[in-house]
């Protein structure tokens, strides 16, 4: 699991529809009924929640504001060399994305905001201290999702402190991008500007994804489609601008660190629905996180490029691990439909379209029911191999936490 995935999420800014017409004034009359709702709903609400609203739209419409054409910093003579390289590849990325993947790119990511901050936002999520289920806060327009983002590093450290104080897990980490769902034109921020190219293309194509389709109230089949998306491109993508795949030790890596937290996660989802007492939950639960980060510590020796790695294993609790579940677990189906629908975009689109139409209930069921079919067909396989040797895996060593 890369860092920058649990990092990088989407969100609606929350009373987008309230403050829209700064830039939209042609379609005010249109929105009028709902603009009145929303006022109501922030007035109805306690000081927290229309400061969490005060704060989201401040922050959206100074990144808006700070917007620059990026064919202009082209054509100016000043813009500094490295930034014209970067933005020369969001160029390239969009117009792949367009052309090749279908995604509805239109003008997002066609300008530029340099941040009077490092980070875009910060992100807050968290889980109860006995469930992998995370925490889901509801908005007026975006529905519910499983976790809230804030502008300002203060605010999400009070409400981290709320939250921790009123038992939960709390995973709060920095936020370099984010998409506000073809609301707004978003732009490319100096918080990502800089990554690796490739790193730039499968952020792109995430955020991009999730304009093409998003529905509300499933944060988990939102991320994990958008995942899939970029997963799926990124290799051609590689292929035709003359990137290298990523070192096989690399992906190893990080398949074997993935391993671990699904070991983790699954010893923690039996724990929590036993019948044992809390004080015993508590003490088998720190138990199964102490033995997480020893059977890390085994698996990475002799790794060169662990420190991402080691920080997201340092700090894994429950909120941590339904993060990750949130971006990653659906992701083998979704993967798995692409090729079911002859690897082309526009079948593989309607397709979750179709699965997006479902009741959750059932939506899941059929994710779920793809996912089983790949490891069905991967034991298959691994059944008829013959392994030789003994190895250190995600299971065996994690076994000793029971």
């Amino acid at each position: 699991m890369d860092d920058s995935h649990i990092k990088t999420f989407s969100l609606t800014i929350n009373l987008v529809g309230l403050f829209r017409w700064a830039c939209i004034w042609r379609r005010i009359t249109r929105l009028l009924p709902l603009l009145v709702a929303l006022s109501s709903v922030v007035l109805l609400a306690g000081c927290e929640t229309v400061h969490f609203y005060s704060q989201a739209a401040t922050g959206q419409l100074k990144i808006l504001a700070g917007r620059k054409p990026i064919e202009r910093l082209l054509r100016d003579e000043e813009t500094d060399p490295k930034l014209r390289r970067q933005l020369e590849w969001v160029q390239s990325i969009r117009a792949y994305a367009a052309g090749e993947l279908h995604l509805p790119v239109g003008s997002a990511y066609s300008e530029f905001t340099q941040l009077e901050q490092e980070y875009a936002l910060w992100n807050l999520v968290a889980a109860p201290e006995f469930s992998l289920s995370p925490k889901r806060w509801c908005y007026p327009i975006a529905g519910c999702a499983s976790y809230r983002g804030y502008f300002n590093k203060r605010d999400a450290q009070v409400q981290e402190r709320r939250l921790q104080a009123q038992g939960y897990d709390v995973y709060l980490g920095p936020v370099p991008a984010y998409s506000t769902l073809g609301w707004f034109d978003d732009p490319v921020l100096s918080s990502f500007v800089d990554w690796k190219p490739d790193r730039l293309a499968s952020l792109l194509f995430h955020e991009l994804a999730h304009r093409r389709l998003y529905i509300g109230g499933d944060t988990q089949f939102n991320e994990s489609f958008a995942t899939a998306v970029s997963r799926i491109a990124l290799p051609d993508w590689r292929r035709r601008n003359g990137i290298p795949a990523p070192k096989v030790a690399n992906v190893e890596q990080a398949r074997r660190v993935n391993g671990l937290m699904v070991s983790a996660r699954r010893q923690l989802q039996a724990l929590y629905a036993s019948n044992l007492s809390a004080p015993e939950k508590r003490q088998r639960k720190a138990q199964t996180l102490q033995r997480l980060r020893y059977c890390y510590r085994k698996e990475s020796e002799g790794w060169t490029q662990d420190e991402k790695f080691t920080q997201m294993i340092e700090k894994t609790n429950n909120a941590t691990l339904a993060l990750v579940s949130e971006y990653q677990s659906q992701v083998p189906a979704f993967v798995q439909l692409y090729r079911d629908s002859g690897s082309d975009w526009e079948a593989f689109y309607r397709a979750v379209e179709q699965l997006g139409a479902l009741p959750k209930p059932e939506r899941k069921a059929r994710l779920d029911a793809l996912t089983k079919r790949i490891l069905g067909s991967s034991a298959a396989q691994t059944s008829s191999k013959k392994v030789t040797g003994p190895s250190l895996h995600s299971d065996t060593c994690m076994s000793a936490a029971n």
